[in-house]
């Protein structure tokens, strides 16, 4: 294996010094909480015939046309953190020759790994690593990572859209100009008097509930382990299939469906109700943010009754409280914390805000809408389902609920501290939630605290 590096020059509109958006303040803090830059990438196999022009090509695109990508951070000697936007540079494209014995996607593989562990400094290095793989002379694999704090899921959906709509290297189909609200121009918003007007209603919003919910959500002490942070995931196609027999009878959407699934579950664990859990907005549905390439995710609180209803009932309630959860999720997170730190000092107790649910499914969220199975589909895929366990030493929230991106399945995860939720108590979580979908998939009737066995 041989590796060169090839230098590409670019340039693009728009450059500049401003405070960091909301939405790159929301993932530098929690970067700075987890010591991670927070990587996020692939690599894939490319069409036949991709050249080594058709990537280089595609790296200056990406570098000229989308502020993010020429993003860097300054921090300042007064402890301010500002993005930075260069008009103009350079970045270096790595090209990887395999040997002929040497597999092109394992080396592939091995370099997307290489650089989501090396160091990041955000002052001098762009947030793009690229490379591709040759075997024979041929380009076979590409490998892109970005930093998490200039884009999201929803963000590299567009850019990839984009590129797949583009002829790089002869310019017959030139790019349209940007329309979408980018960075600099979030922050600027943010600081205007409609930014501050926006900001006041949601905190207005957070503080209502912030007096009002339980302090605690988890009852503790669990069951310590070391490693401290545990990670358990769930593959579960039977889950997938009563999903889509819950939508096709409720009418919900499916992401509604599982953050009543988790819900239930949890409350069933902890004794908590209500269940009180931040969920991630993604905020496209905000004038300007749409195709924005830049990360706007933020979290919304939301407070679920849990009670001893039926699961459709549940469902609905829980709809109802996601859409407004989402709709008050876009604030400075320096003013939210400020927030909650008062209203904790004047509660006299910690505000736990530690839970949290994501559903991060971009290709696989549709997949949901598929007619729905029949119950002996339901019953035959348990036998499928396959649970994995993991630890790890870098901190994590307290409990952390991930639908992920798989075909033909479910796969979620949760990542918990064991100082917090016991690996007993997170399986029980998990399992929990399969174990009800099953039960509600083809009975309307099934109550939240009956339907399922503890």
């Amino acid at each position: 294996m041989m590796t060169h590096r090839v230098p590409v020059r670019f340039e693009g509109d728009g450059s500049g010094v401003e405070e960091l958006s909301w939405g790159q303040r929301e993932l530098w803090e929690a970067m700075r909480r987890q010591f991670t830059w927070m990587p996020m990438g692939y690599a894939l196999p490319v069409p036949p015939g991709t050249t080594l022009d058709d990537m280089v090509a595609q790296l200056r695109f990406m570098m000229g046309r989308y502020q993010s990508m020429r993003t860097r951070v300054r921090r300042d000697p007064d402890g301010n953190d500002h993005q930075v936007v260069a008009a103009s540079g350079e970045i270096d494209l790595e090209v990887v020759d395999t040997g002929p014995g040497e597999d092109p996607a394992a080396v592939a593989e091995s370099v997307r790994q290489r650089f989501c562990d090396a160091e990041h400094d955000f002052a001098r290095d762009w947030p793009v690593r690229m490379a591709v793989v040759r075997h024979g002379g041929a380009v076979t694999h590409q490998v892109v990572i970005i930093c998490h704090l200039v884009t999201d899921g929803f963000g590299a959906m567009v850019i990839i859209r984009e590129i797949e709509d583009r002829d790089l290297v002869h310019g017959r189909t030139p790019a349209p100009p940007v329309t979408a609200m980018e960075p600099m121009a979030q922050a600027r918003w943010e600081a205007s008097p409609a930014g501050r007007r926006e900001l006041a209603a949601v905190l207005r919003r957070w503080e209502g509930l912030l007096r009002t919910i339980p302090a605690r959500r988890f009852p503790g002490p669990a069951d310590p382990r070391e490693p401290r942070h545990w990670q358990v995931r769930l593959d579960s196609p039977a889950t997938l299939l009563a999903v889509r027999a819950i939508r096709a009878r409720t009418t919900v959407d499916s992401s509604s469906i599982l953050l009543a699934l988790f819900a239930i579950s949890l409350a069933r664990v902890t004794g908590a109700d209500p269940l009180v859990t931040r969920v991630i907005a993604h905020n496209r549905f905000r004038r300007g943010l749409a195709e924005t390439v830049s990360p706007v995710t933020h979290t919304g609180l939301c407070v679920i009754p849990v009670g001893d209803t039926t699961f459709d009932e549940a469902v609905a309630v829980v709809h109802r409280r996601a859409m407004v959860a989402y709709r008050y999720a876009y604030y400075d997170p320096r003013e939210l914390d400020a927030l909650v730190a008062r209203v904790a000092a004047e509660r006299g107790e910690e505000i736990d805000l530690s839970c949290f649910f994501n559903d991060r499914r971009l290709a696989t969220r549709d997949l949901t809408e598929a007619p729905p199975p029949h119950p002996a589909e339901i019953t035959a895929a348990l036998g499928r389902s396959r649970l994995r366990w993991s630890q790890q030493d870098k901190p994590v929230e307290r409990l952390f609920a991930t639908i992920n991106d798989e075909p033909d399945t479910l796969d979620y995860e949760l990542f918990a501290d064991t100082h917090h939720v016991s690996p007993a108590d997170m399986e029980a979580c998990i399992r929990g939630m399969e174990a009800l979908a099953v039960a509600a998939a083809f009975d309307p009737a099934v109550r939240v605290f009956q339907g399922v066995a503890a």
